[in-house]
């Protein structure tokens, strides 16, 4: 068992900030700099997970948590707040939106009860920190993906029935909205008109693996992990031929996607 400790880790962010002594990199990053990597943080996080790879995972949940100390230490620095305070407020907040664990609240049976009831408890903190933002899409915040976000917006309007009852009726929009960018392009619609009809095509989309419960995010990694497999693969069948991809046909290099493809689907390649 190891004998480090949160004060230990605390403690070498101190040490990296250091004005006089510090690491000269991490002087100078601000929450602006940082936050791309606590974003890229928690993507490799969900990767580990979705490799089943619980070595990689705790190492990456530890790179998740210095973003957390670093934050936290610039906060400290600028006297807003710090690490302490990061605790004491998350911990409230859990125990405030649980009273059905935490105080004498109804029991809540299912998920998704519970999610109605963690919504309403986010509503009514808004209501008095005095946002008067009512709308039942309210609060869902412009800092997440936007494929999250779609999602959030989607599941909220299902709350009053404005939703589809099945996926198969998915499938038609997103035909329609499909055959609507095959219009612009056709048409020889400005960039703006085809950016705006190929968002509705990404929309629905999203809409498509809610309703068949896929998660969106794991499957775009499965399908980029699946590219990126066979794409290799293709680099390999023309190396071994003594040739390179670049410089051949579209049609020589799907012949190539084929083999490689092949090959995929007979379990010959690496995950």
């Amino acid at each position: 068992m190891s004998e480090r400790s949160i004060d230990d880790l605390l403690k070498i962010m101190a040490a990296l900030r250091d004005p006089q002594s510090g690491c000269t990199w991490d002087i100078k990053q601000t929450f602006e700099t940082i936050a791309p990597y606590t974003i890229e943080e928690a993507y490799e996080v969900a990767d580990a997970i979705d490799r089943h790879d619980y070595s990689d995972l705790r190492d990456e949940l530890g790179d998740l948590l210095l973003q957390v100390v670093f934050h936290a230490r610039m906060g400290e620095e600028r006297g807003d707040f710090d690490f302490a305070a990061v605790v004491e407020s998350i911990c409230d907040k859990m125990i405030r939106r649980h009273p059905h664990v935490f105080a004498d609240g109804a029991k809540l049976e299912d998920v998704e009860s519970q999610t109605i009831a963690w919504e309403e408890h986010k509503r009514r903190e808004r209501e008095s920190s005095g946002d008067s933002d009512t709308s039942l899409l309210a609060g869902i915040s412009r800092g997440i993906p936007e494929w999250q976000r779609a999602l959030k917006l989607q599941k909220r309007a299902s709350r009053i029935g404005f939703d589809w009852s099945d996926p198969l009726p998915v499938l038609d929009k997103l035909r329609e909205e499909i055959d609507e960018v095959r219009a612009e392009l056709e048409s020889g619609a400005d960039p703006a008109r085809v950016a705006d009809e190929v968002g509705d095509v990404l929309f629905v989309a999203v809409n498509l693996a809610r309703l068949t419960h896929v998660d969106y995010s794991s499957a775009l990694r499965q399908a980029n992990a699946k590219f990126e497999r066979r794409f290799r693969r293709m680099e390999a069948l023309a190396a071994e031929e003594a040739t390179q991809l670049d410089g051949k046909t579209l049609a020589e290099q799907d012949a190539y996607w084929d083999r490689a493809k092949a090959d995929d689907k007979a379990g010959r390649l690496k995950p």
